[in-house]
C-alpha cells in the first residue's frame, strides 16, 4: 500500500478539493500521511494567485523532493493551469493534474503505477473536524483586472442543489455539524443554468432543512449580491451565522473601477448597513489589496478612512502581487515594495484595533452560541475551544460531559492569549 501526502494551499476551495482527493484516494487504497512524513506520492494542491503563491507552489515542489527523492511528486491545481505549459514545472513534478482532472487523482495515480486498484483497507490518517466547507460551484465570470483566477478556473459552474446537500447529508453521518459553502464566486451560484431557478438563497434554504446540520456559513460575498431582497430572504435561515465576508479590495471609487469591481463604496456601505439592521452585531470581514497600481496617496488614504468607517470584524490585508496574464501587470504606476508594505502595514494596524473593538461590543453581557471544536492546554487549564455564531473564537473550561460538536452558551470575558477568549459559561433553557 503506497503512501500519500497532500498539501494545499490557497482558498476554502483548494481545502475542500484536497479533502476530496484524501477521500478518493483513501477508497482506492492509499494511505494518508502528514506532509513532513515519508511518502511514496506527495501531492500538492497548488495556488497561483499571486506571485507569493507561486514561489510557495514551487518550494512545497522541492520540498516534497527533499524529504523523499525517490518519491512521485504531484503538482495539481491552479498553478497548472496557469503555468504548466512553463519548462520548469516539468522539472520539479512528475506528475501535472489540472482542476477539473482532480477527482480522477485516484486512477491517475492508478495508471502511473500500472495499479487498477490497491487493497481498500487502508485508514485516512488526516483529522476530522466540526466544521466542513463544501465547494458549490467553480469558476468565475468577473475578470478583475488584478485576477488570474478566471483563466485558472474557466467559467462559472454551479453544483445541484440536490447533490450539494447529499454530500452535506454524508458529512453529517460523518459527525461534521457546521458547513462552510463556499466556491470560487458563490454569488454566481446557479446562474449558469437560469432554468432550473436556483440561486444562492434557494441553495441555503434547503441546505438548512437538513436535520443535523447545525450551522451555516458563507465564503466571501460580492456587494452586488446584498440586496433587500436577498437579506430578508436570509433572515429567515436560523442556522446561517451572522458571519459575512464582504469583499472590498480598496475603499476608493477610483482604484476600484481601475480594479475593474463592478461597484463603488457607496452601494458597498450600503450593503453592509443592510446587513447590521437586519442581523444586528454581525460580523463583516473583508479583504483588501494594499499598494493596487496608480494607488496615490490621495486613494489610499480614503481606504483607510472607509476601513474604519466600516469598522470591520477582520481585514485580509494582501499586498499587490502581479500576475502575468492579467491587465493589472500592465498597468502604468507599479508600486514599490517598500510602499505597500507600509500601506500594508497601517492596514494591518487598523485591522487589530478594529478586530479589539469588535469583541469588546460583545463584553456587555450579550450572550454567544458557541460550538466545541477541539481541546487544548492552555497556561497548565484544559479548554474547549471553538467559534462563536459570529466566528469570534473562544474557550470554555473542560468539564465532564463536554465534547466536540456540543453547543455552549456564554458571555465573552477575558483574552486568554494566542487569538482566544474566554466564553463564561451559562446554563440556557432552549
Amino acid at each position: 500500500m503506497k503512501k500519500v501526502a497532500i498539501h494545499s494551499l490557497g482558498c476554502k476551495v483548494n481545502s475542500y478539493e484536497a479533502d476530496m482527493m484524501r477521500k478518493k484516494l483513501t477508497e482506492n487504497g492509499y494511505i494518508i500521511v502528514p506532509f513532513d512524513q515519508k511518502a511514496d506520492v506527495y501531492i500538492i494542491n497548488t495556488c497561483s494567485v499571486t506571485n507569493i503563491a507561486d514561489r510557495k507552489t514551487r518550494q512545497f515542489l522541492g520540498r516534497a523532493r527533499n524529504l523523499n527523492p525517490d518519491a512521485v511528486v504531484v503538482a495539481a491545481g491552479c498553478y497548472v493551469d496557469t503555468r504548466g505549459t512553463e519548462e520548469d514545472l516539468g522539472k520539479i513534478a512528475d506528475i501535472t493534474v489540472v482542476n477539473r482532472e482532480k477527482e480522477n487523482i485516484a486512477g491517475i495515480l492508478n495508471a502511473y503505477f500500472n495499479e487498477s486498484s490497491l487493497p481498500c483497507n487502508a485508514k485516512d490518517e488526516a483529522p476530522t473536524h466540526t466544521r466542513k466547507i463544501i465547494k458549490v460551484q467553480d469558476g468565475c465570470n468577473m475578470f478583475c483586472t488584478y485576477c488570474i483566477i478566471p483563466y485558472a478556473r474557466g467559467r462559472i459552474q454551479s453544483r445541484k442543489t440536490e447533490d450539494v446537500c447529499e454530500e452535506i447529508k454524508a458529512a453529517c453521518d460523518e459527525g461534521f455539524a457546521e458547513f462552510v459553502l463556499t466556491g470560487i464566486h458563490i454569488c454566481s451560484y446557479g446562474l449558469d443554468r437560469p432554468e432550473d431557478g436556483e440561486d444562492l438563497s434557494t441553495l441555503i434554504k434547503e441546505v438548512s432543512k437538513i436535520d443535523k446540520v447545525k450551522r451555516i456559513r458563507l465564503g466571501s460575498l460580492e456587494p452586488k449580491v446584498v440586496t433587500e431582497e436577498f437579506v430578508k430572504a436570509l433572515s429567515g435561515i436560523k442556522k446561517l451565522c451572522p458571519h459575512f465576508h464582504l469583499s472590498l479590495q480598496s475603499g476608493s471609487d477610483s482604484v476600484l473601477k481601475r480594479m475593474n469591481r463592478h461597484y463603488d463604496t457607496e452601494e458597498y456601505l450600503r450593503g453592509v448597513e443592510l446587513l447590521r439592521n437586519t442581523f444586528g452585531k454581525c460580523a463583516i470581514t473583508t479583504d483588501i489589496i494594499a499598494g493596487f497600481p496608480g494607488e496615490t496617496g490621495e486613494e489610499f488614504a480614503e481606504t483607510l478612512e472607509f476601513v474604519k468607517k466600516v469598522r470591520f470584524y477582520e481585514t485580509h490585508i494582501f499586498k499587490y502581487s502581479r500576475r502575468r496574464g492579467t491587465v493589472a501587470d500592465r498597468m502604468e504606476g507599479q508600486l514599490t515594495e517598500k510602499v505597500k508594505a507600509e500601506r500594508s502595514s497601517l492596514l494591518q494596524k487598523m485591522n487589530i484595533e478594529n478586530k479589539k473593538r469588535y469583541i469588546d461590543d460583545f463584553r456587555d453581557g450579550t450572550v454567544c452560541e458557541m460550538l466545541t471544536e477541539e481541546e487544548i492546554t492552555l497556561n497548565g487549564k484544559i479548554y474547549m475551544t471553538g467559534f462563536t455564531r459570529e466566528y469570534i473564537r473562544c474557550a470554555v473550561p473542560k468539564r465532564e460531559g463536554l465534547h466536540s460538536n456540543d453547543t455552549v452558551y456564554g458571555t465573552i470575558g477575558e483574552d486568554l492569549g494566542e487569538d482566544l477568549v474566554l466564553l463564561k459559561e451559562i446554563n440556557v433553557i432552549e
